[in-house]
């Protein structure tokens, strides 16, 4: 790029009338756009979701969870939008233990008769975790190994990749935008036998989401970068259990989430900022529940035994 020094020094030692002169100012309004462009703010990233929008959020128990709790993913979403300015109606379609053939079957009665904007699909822990009782990822997996019904009513299993599939072209249909999030973890082990069944699945979300043109939060990548700079093997520190979020696990998703609606790392502080209240209430609510339990054991371990009966004579 040529500087305004060497344009100066033209002034100085050419001829007005010089080729090189000319050459100058013609690059003159070249330079003039760069430095204007150098000096302007940068615009900040559209974000997806509306004021006003309705979001639904369809899940498992994760989900379920996510709205539940004080800090659950589901709430610091909500909270994270409007700490930007932008007050959505949340949706709240997480009910523990469905896979995609359960989200399949109440699509309609829990999402898309609420008429959103924008539905959130997380799907495919319990796929993977229920084993012989979950979905199979396709029709060569479903022809190797015989899966089951958890109860006679449970909806045909059909295949994970013809659910999701399903999932989303009844939603677009129906004029809702999707955005897709990978699984989480099963067990905070990444190496575990679960995870492995679970990563193909996790790879046809990445592959669906991008040639239909669906924004992707991929989660199951930030819960393992996480994990990875953790380096507490044998330890739950983002989930309870090695499957449902603690209030660091929830922040994982909600970031996943937030970023994948267009809101860049300023806007992701003003969500921070919102959730601390959001993490003390979560905080204070564990420890009563922590509270009750030690003392309900307390109790029942000192309360007196009941006197066996002699025997009959």
């Amino acid at each position: 790029m040529f500087g305004l020094a060497w344009v100066g020094g033209l002034l100085e030692n050419e001829a007005m009338n010089s080729p090189t002169f000319r050459s100058a100012l013609r690059l003159l309004p070249i330079l003039a756009a760069s430095l204007l462009g150098a000096l302007a703010p940068t615009a900040p990233a559209e974000v997806l979701a509306k004021p006003n929008d309705k979001v639904a959020f369809l899940g498992d128990s994760i989900t379920a969870q996510g709205w539940g709790g004080a800090a659950g993913y589901v709430k610091l979403v909500v909270a994270g939008f409007e700490a930007n300015g932008i007050k959505i109606t949340p949706i709240p379609a997480g009910i523990s233990g469905h896979k995609s053939n359960d989200m399949l079957a109440r699509l309609e009665k829990d999402v898309l008769s609420k008429k959103p904007q924008w539905m959130t699909l997380s799907c495919g822990v319990n796929d993977v975790w229920h084993g012989t009782r979950g979905v199979p990822l396709n029709d060569a997996q479903a022809a190797a190994q015989e899966y089951v019904k958890r109860s006679p009513i449970e909806p045909d299993k059909g295949t994970y990749e013809k659910n999701i599939s399903k999932i989303v072209e009844e939603a677009q249909h129906a004029g809702v935008q999707v955005l897709i999030l990978t699984a989480t973890v099963i067990r905070e082990d990444l190496g575990n036998e679960e995870n492995k069944k679970l990563a193909p699945y996790n790879d046809f979300l990445r592959k669906f989401a991008k040639e239909k043109h669906l924004p992707l939060a991929d989660l199951n990548v930030l819960f393992q970068d996480r994990i990875n700079e953790a380096k507490q093997p044998g330890k739950n520190v983002f989930t309870v259990d090695g499957v449902h979020m603690n209030t660091e696990g929830n922040k994982i998703m909600a970031r996943g989430v937030l970023q994948a609606f267009g809101l860049d790392a300023a806007q992701i502080k003003k969500a921070e900022v919102a959730w601390v209240p959001m993490e003390t209430q979560a905080a204070e609510e564990a420890k009563k529940a922590a509270d009750a339990k030690a003392k309900a054991a307390a109790e029942k371990a000192a309360a007196p035994k009941a006197a066996t009966p002699a025997p009959a004579k």
